[in-house]
């Protein structure tokens, strides 16, 4: 079983990144759906418990907030795989504007996210990491971990 964990800041294609590429195979755990940790916490939990391939779409940014998901996801054997999603602020402040209603993020948000943004490490638990980063043409460029931005 795989478990995928984004991290990265928001308007870096997280999102768009798992319907591209997951909206078929795995489960989408995210915070913008689930709205509590408690109900974010059942339903991981009821991912692990059906041995359910699940992808956490939330920022992520620090190790301890990847950690509640790499734990028990480790402890049920599962592959733990990270991406992250890299972009510079003001790309992704850029296209946040472009976002309508409920979508767009106060620009603190976003600034807030990055000032508490820490790279993951292999350390963590991660069996694989790579570097997500948005192309010119508006496509996805995955690469392998570099261990640097």
């Amino acid at each position: 079983m795989e478990a995928l964990i984004f991290c990265g800041i928001q308007a870096t294609g997280k999102s768009t990144f798992y319907k591209e590429r997951f909206f078929n195979s795995h489960v989408r755990i995210s915070m913008d759906l689930l709205n509590t940790r408690h109900k974010e916490k059942r339903f991981l939990d009821m991912c692990i418990e059906l041995q359910q391939r699940f992808v956490v779409d939330n920022t992520n940014p620090t190790i301890a907030d990847r950690q509640r998901y790499i734990l028990p996801a480790r402890e049920a054997k599962y592959k733990i795989i990270g991406y992250f999603f890299q972009s510079k602020i003001q790309e992704a402040l850029q296209r946040n504007e472009q976002r309508v209603g409920k979508e767009r993020i106060d620009e603190k948000g976003i600034t807030g996210t990055r000032n508490r943004l820490v790279l993951p490490t292999f350390a963590e638990g991660f069996d694989e990491l790579y570097f997500v980063c948005i192309t010119p043409e508006n496509t996805f460029s995955i690469t392998a971990w570099q261990h640097e931005i």
